[in-house]
């Protein structure tokens, strides 16, 4: 039910007002003159405000200039018996929604606080979608270590220098890499960022390079590469130390020569492209096992910046969590809660396998499942390990049959895996020591899907 304040001085038109729209089934209330108004507007929310330009204390004019600051998208619509056109175009400037002469005319009325009603829905919305779309975060933090990745950004993403960024699963090297886009001369254009552990070695060439029609059985049209996407920009090489040598091979040639050749093809495409790159493997190891090449790591290796884990950062924490929380509740549209700080306190001495994205999801879980303050309690009863196991007996209770069981507990551990490597099929199943396509066969099995929050 959408809430409607009506300021105004006169009583009579203040009630008029509200069996309208009462009878409409809108929430209506009442403000008798403009300061009383800006009150109710600061401490309530309304969907739309009727405004009288002539009142006591406050006119209409000043209380629409002070509501649009506290509120900015909130439709207010100025009603006078004293108007002309010459109010109305000054009140429309001013960023009224629209302006209605007394007496209102009743179709008039409902079609206005429709159309502002409507104006509310989009503004949402799009404030939504936008927060949805844009990925550029702030990198929070304070620690030095932080400072210093900071630093690095500021001098190095100005450059078309190559950087390479390692870290942990979780640590936020994503982060980064949109930083280095964001504050360089290519920020225009945009940035293409390629997963190289989740895409089949057989495919991962024509994912960056593309492929002519009829390359291979599957090309029944022409498709353009990563590489061309993101000409004129950034191209974001995640995990890299997953990427087949063949593919090594090409994708060496490309940046030595700023030439492409699609799957299939033979005429070169010259690309102007900046490359970083992201790993969470250990790249020298990687080049003494034969995994990965030694040309191109010291091609991509330009500038080095190393994302460290959590738990090498534990006094980012209390802002990490300040931040996290502001922006859960926001999501959620709930009133802001404070975390207070035994909890932070509390949260500091955890073990953060899983780093930035496991303390995210830990504070989001708080802030849906605790009141308006996060205690320690709360961290208690629902971050602490042990909680978990105390729900084991459950499990045990269950299952009456064998093998149901052991589905539920093969299940549970596939996703851990996953969860823990990112979804790096390949890696997750070197680990549990199956083909790939016994592991897909297992995802559909259980119908696993990834958590966006995991992204």
């Amino acid at each position: 039910m959408a809430n409607i304040l009506i300021v105004d001085d006169e009583k009579g038109i203040r009630n008029t007002l509200r069996d309208i729209l009462e009878y409409e089934k809108y929430a209506v209330d009442e403000a008798s003159d403009g300061l009383e108004g800006l009150e109710k507007i600061k401490k309530n929310n309304y969907d739309v405000v009727f405004c009288d330009i002539k009142m006591p204390k406050m006119d209409g004019m000043e209380m629409l200039d002070a509501a649009l600051k506290e509120k900015a998208d909130l439709p207010i619509v100025v009603i006078s018996g004293h108007g002309n056109t010459e109010t109305a175009v000054e009140a429309v400037k001013k960023g009224a929604f629209d302006y209605i002469a007394k007496p209102p005319d009743l179709n008039r009325l409902l079609i206005t606080v429709r159309n502002a009603l409507d104006k509310g829905s989009l503004v949402t919305e799009t404030k939504v979608l936008k927060q949805r779309i844009s990925k550029t975060t702030e990198i929070i933090g304070d620690s030095p270590a932080i400072q210093k990745i900071k630093d690095t950004i500021d001098k190095v993403a100005p450059t078309d220098a190559r950087v390479l960024i390692t870290g942990q699963n979780g640590t936020g090297k994503e982060l980064v890499a949109r930083w280095l886009h964001e504050k360089s001369p290519r920020a225009g254009a945009q940035i293409v960022e390629v997963n190289c552990a989740a895409i089949p070695a057989e495919l991962i060439e024509s994912e960056l390079f593309g492929h002519e029609k009829g390359a291979f059985t599957s090309a029944v049209k022409q498709r353009i590469g990563k590489f061309e996407q993101a000409n004129g920009g950034t191209l974001f090489l995640d995990e890299i130390g997953d990427m087949s040598l063949s593919a090594q091979a090409k994708v060496l040639r490309a940046l030595q020569e700023n030439k492409i050749t699609r799957v299939g093809g033979d005429k070169e495409i010259q690309v102007d492209v900046r490359v970083v790159a992201a790993t969470n493997k250990d790249l020298n190891r990687e080049i003494e096992d034969k995994k990965f090449r030694m040309d191109l790591y010291h091609r991509l290796s330009v500038i080095l910046i190393h994302v460290p884990s959590l738990n090498e950062r534990i006094e980012d924490i209390p802002l990490l969590s300040q931040k996290f929380v502001e922006k859960i509740c926001k999501g959620y549209n709930m009133p802001e809660k404070v975390i207070q700080p035994k909890a932070v306190k509390a949260l500091q001495n955890f073990n953060w396998s899983g780093n930035i994205r496991e303390l995210h999801n830990v504070l989001e879980r708080l802030v849906i499942l605790s009141d308006s303050k996060i205690t320690q309690d709360d961290v208690t009863n629902y971050v602490s390990p042990s909680n978990h196991f105390a729900t084991a007996t459950d499990v045990f209770e269950k299952y009456e049959k064998f093998q149901d069981f052991k589905d539920y507990m093969e299940q549970e551990f596939i996703a851990f895996r996953l969860k823990k490597n990112s979804w790096n099929i390949t890696k997750t199943a070197e680990q549990l020591d199956i083909q790939r396509s016994h592991l897909y066969n297992k995802i559909e099995k259980f119908g696993l899907v990834r958590d966006k929050s995991e992204e």
